[in-house]
């Protein structure tokens, strides 16, 4: 009985791990001929095309490995993981140091059809941009920074609604019965996205220092510490545990800021930002807030769409982050990232 597509590559995965440097002929063979070699072939593709695995020679002589990046990519489902408690599931519970040096280094985060879907709604959002004045853009942006201080601020446990924060970012006027602190982050989002609207190239090139500008920005009036911690800080809901060493701290920003420098393609940078930024946690408080800003600051540096996460549910967030803090996988989250993107394209400017 012919096993369907997706039982077909994780039969070909399962064969090359036992088997690595495997022919497409040697696979074929070492399944039983379950299907057709072309099916198998066109399973190689497609598993090439999703980064799951790499090749070793050329034409005839080509060889099929796993790829660095399959734990990073392969598909994890989130309600299955997230039957287990905290102290039941299997994780990483330290900071992998080479994770950013050398596994998210070698590999393509998005499929060249993820990359087409991206490329497709930023040429949406080019076309039209370009029938807006520089008023109707303003006028645009200030809607999305609204909906984006909300949700960001939402994402934190603020209690805002989001025609109380509209209120508030416009006429100054605080919501009853909510905290002084609550306000002032939802203000801080506003001073930040102000900021890197008046100045787009602010992190081109990316670095330590102007991330702590943001952080800054972020944190201001809150009694959270601006500079990068030197101790530790647990996160809750896993027991995933951040570097506490300051020197490294910084060491792993550097290197997330080259990584994130030398990559071309844009959305890469963006969502290496988001998810890396959350996963090294260099502040007390303020991480997540920072790596939403500073995303949207290379989104606008390179005139691509901005995102305002507005329909994304807080727990799912929660969720897909966790899963990168646990597994170093971004599946959930990079889904996440496109139907967010996929939705500022069509609902802002």
């Amino acid at each position: 009985m012919a096993m369907i597509k997706f039982d077909l590559e994780k039969g070909i995965l399962d064969y090359i791990k036992k088997h690595p440097n495997s022919s497409s002929k040697e696979i074929y063979d070492g399944l039983g001929n379950v299907v057709a070699f072309a099916t198998i072939k066109r399973s190689i593709v497609a598993l090439l095309d999703k980064n799951f695995i790499t090749t070793i020679g050329r034409g005839k002589s080509t060889k099929y490995t796993i790829s660095k990046g399959l734990a990073v990519l392969f598909p994890i489902d989130i309600e299955t993981y997230f039957e287990k408690e905290i102290d039941e599931r299997e994780i990483k519970e330290t900071f992998d140091f080479n994770l950013i040096s050398e596994t998210l280094n070698s590999i393509s985060l998005f499929t060249n059809a993820e990359i087409t879907k991206l490329s497709l709604l930023q040429n949406n959002f080019r076309e039209n941009i370009s029938k807006l004045t520089a008023v109707e853009y303003n006028k645009e942006f200030e809607r999305l920074a609204i909906d984006l201080s909300w949700k960001s601020s939402q994402i934190e446990g603020n209690t805002y609604s989001l025609l109380e924060t509209e209120k508030l970012l416009k006429e100054k006027e605080t919501a009853a019965g909510k905290t002084k602190d609550e306000a002032i982050m939802l203000l801080n989002h506003k001073v930040a996205l102000d900021f890197i609207l008046e100045n787009n190239d602010y992190v081109n090139p990316l670095s330590v220092s102007r991330i702590e500008d943001i952080h800054s920005l972020l944190v201001e009036g809150l009694g959270i510490d601006r500079n990068i911690r030197n101790r530790r800080v647990g996160i809750s809901g896993t027991n995933y545990k951040p570097i506490d060493n300051a020197f490294q701290i910084k060491e792993a920003l550097e290197n997330m800021c080259l990584l994130i420098n030398t990559r071309e393609n844009v959305f890469e940078k963006v969502f290496l930002s988001l998810v890396l930024l959350s996963y090294i946690q260099p502040f007390s408080d303020g991480n997540k807030r920072t790596a939403r800003i500073i995303s949207n600051a290379i989104l606008i540096n390179n005139q691509y769409c901005p995102l305002s996460f507005r329909t994304v549910d807080s727990i799912d967030y929660k969720k897909a982050m966790l899963i990168f803090y646990e597994q170093n996988n971004i599946s959930a989250f990079k889904k996440i990232f496109i139907d967010q993107f996929e939705f500022a394209v069509k609902t802002y400017f």
